[in-house]
């Protein structure tokens, strides 16, 4: 039987890929694998053939891998992803380093193995490694509450923010602010909450297609409230809204991969275990390793937080208008009215008017 031959087109096509050095071949793939949307992007290019699947895995690759490629589904769990986290890892990425920790950590419950991942990417100077590991300094979390470490925190904390970690810059501020792990320095503490806020308006004028005080004649201008009725024409993701507390301005940044999985994990499971929660943080996900372990609201005492980072944007951009709800206040009023009124009839009684 005879051999078919390739056109000649098709065959020079693959002639010239082919002649090109395993060097400019990997090259590409590391800029795609850094600039890639998601992990089935990259998935894609790898089954076109056996070259590029085999060149694909190397490691120079996986080390420059970015963090949306990063950002296995929870739903898509599965050994097959936990074995190319494990080689992004091994390869040196740091965030897989990170990734990979949050998720051995708060999903899979291990703890040392979770803690140690993200150690390594801390050390390899990774501001949300840095900052998950303060919180669970602060928490306690996989141990008791006597395991609380402060001063590690802060520390650890301290390093975040020097990095331009924002909540980690909050987190910071409120413990100067109370004395929480460091000596109590009000003047410093408020220092550091200004220089986060303007971190976040600093990111919504670059996610902005159009700033606040440039807008055209046929847009309206942005209602800078908690309403959700009006919205600048920004990009996905980011809303303008008022900080009650310093006069700045707050975006809504796009969760991190690890959270993503955090809540998403929480929701394919339906819930949490009996007696513990989740952080009410939009875009938290991280769930209590032990009863009572996160601070509840002083207010309403309906939602809890996992850092005092979470409960600050959260009262601005949610809570507020939710805490301590109207039935509450009518039910109060009620009560009062009823007292004003029997003490009316009783000092009628007594020929005295209130």
């Amino acid at each position: 039987m005879k051999k078919m031959k390739l056109p000649e087109r098709r065959r020079r096509r693959s002639d010239l890929f082919e002649s090109l050095p395993d060097e400019i071949v990997i090259l590409i793939l590391c800029k795609l694998c850094a600039t890639a949307s998601s992990p089935s992007d990259f998935v894609t290019v790898l089954l076109t053939c056996k070259r590029l699947n085999k060149l694909g895995v190397n490691p120079l690759v996986l080390f420059n891998a970015g963090t949306e490629m990063l950002a296995v589904r929870a739903k898509n769990w599965c050994d097959e992803a936990h074995r190319f986290l494990k080689s992004c890892v091994n390869a040196g990425n740091r965030e897989a380093y990170y990734i990979l920790g949050m998720i051995r950590f708060y999903c899979l419950q291990n703890r040392g193995s979770g803690a140690s991942l993200m150690a390594k990417a801390g050390i390899k100077s990774h501001a949300p490694a840095l900052y998950s590991l303060a919180l669970i300094q602060f928490n306690g979390s996989g141990g008791m509450k006597n395991d609380k470490d402060l001063r590690a925190g802060v520390a650890l904390c301290a390093r975040a923010a020097f990095l331009g970690h924002v909540d980690a810059l909050r987190e910071l501020g409120h413990c100067l602010l109370d004395g929480y792990g460091v000596p109590k320095n009000v003047e410093e503490g408020r220092c550091l909450l200004l220089q986060a806020n303007a971190r976040e308006l600093a990111y919504i004028l670059r996610a902005c297609k159009t700033t606040p005080f440039e807008f055209q004649s046929h847009q309206p201008r942005p209602n800078l409230t908690y309403s959700d009725e009006h919205e600048p024409p920004c990009a996905s993701n980011s809303v303008l809204r008022l900080l009650n507390d310093y006069r700045s301005n707050e975006a809504d940044p796009k969760p991190h991969p690890a959270n993503r999985f955090l809540v998403e994990w929480l929701g394919l499971r339906g819930g949490m275990d009996p007696g513990l929660r989740m952080c009410s943080a939009d875009g938290c996900g991280r769930p209590e390793t032990r009863n009572n372990e996160f601070r509840r609201c002083s207010g309403c005492g309906k939602v809890n937080y996992c850092s005092r980072g979470c409960q600050a944007r959260d009262w601005r951009v949610h809570h507020k208008g939710k805490c301590a709800p109207m039935e509450d206040w009518n039910h109060a009023i009620d009560d009062l009215e009823e007292v004003v009124d029997d003490r009316t009839v009783k000092n009628d009684d007594d020929g005295i008017h209130v």
